[in-house]
């Protein structure tokens, strides 16, 4: 009970401060398994896209995060555990005992949908999308009948700049593209720069709003 009544205080103050807005361009909610891909600018990315998700939506999907930050302290664990239903992995593979892939295909099996950046880390850089890791690859292998949708976050970074605690009020979409699959025999390289190349033609361009 108290972690959904922190879920809808933490969609109210992400309302209330970024008035983001969801922009279903390629494809409509559905309640089903998806990988939703997107952009990765601060550790408030997922929460922007699980906001504007409709509440049936919401309750299915699970963002993929770094198990080391957010099972740092108390409040991170909280929010990981008990609001967002978060899959933790550990970045680290030297010393890590789970397959990320296979936490990942078994909460899809178990009719979750995931929220995931497959730019691996947040960008920092004047680039506006890093190359890709190589796991969005071998989850849509193990998936191959999942839909995998590109999502753009627009002007988060404004909002959580870097080195800042407090966020500025800043209008901030999140704009939903037009599902994909890996392809037969589908290289790797060759999906995942379809994958960045879907994703990045959501960007706005220059004098667009957002």
């Amino acid at each position: 009970m108290f972690g959904r009544l922190v879920g809808s205080a933490t969609i109210g103050f992400a309302r209330l401060v970024t008035g983001v807005r969801g922009n279903w361009q390629g494809c409509l909610p559905a309640r089903k398994p998806r990988i939703y891909f997107a952009n990765h600018a601060s550790h408030g990315d997922f929460i922007l896209v699980w906001t504007v998700f409709p509440s049936a939506l919401r309750a299915t999907a699970r963002p993929v995060a770094a198990r080391d930050y957010w099972n740092a302290g108390a409040t991170r664990r909280f929010l990981a555990h008990n609001v967002f239903d978060a899959v933790l992995i550990d970045r680290e593979s030297a010393t890590r005992s789970v397959d990320p892939i296979g936490q990942m295909a078994s909460a899809l099996e178990a009719g979750s949908s995931l929220i995931l950046f497959p730019e691996g880390t947040r960008n920092m850089g004047e680039e506006p999308l890093l190359p890709f890791k190589s796991g969005l690859f071998w989850l849509a292998k193990r998936q191959p009948d999942v839909e995998m949708v590109p999502v753009w976050i627009e002007n988060l970074n404004r909002v959580m700049p870097k080195g800042e605690f407090l966020p500025v009020p800043f209008l901030c979409t999140v704009t939903f593209g037009a599902p994909l699959r890996l392809g037969p025999g589908e290289e790797k390289q060759a999906f995942l720069d379809r994958s960045r190349n879907a994703l990045l033609a959501l960007r706005p361009h220059e004098g667009d709003e957002g």
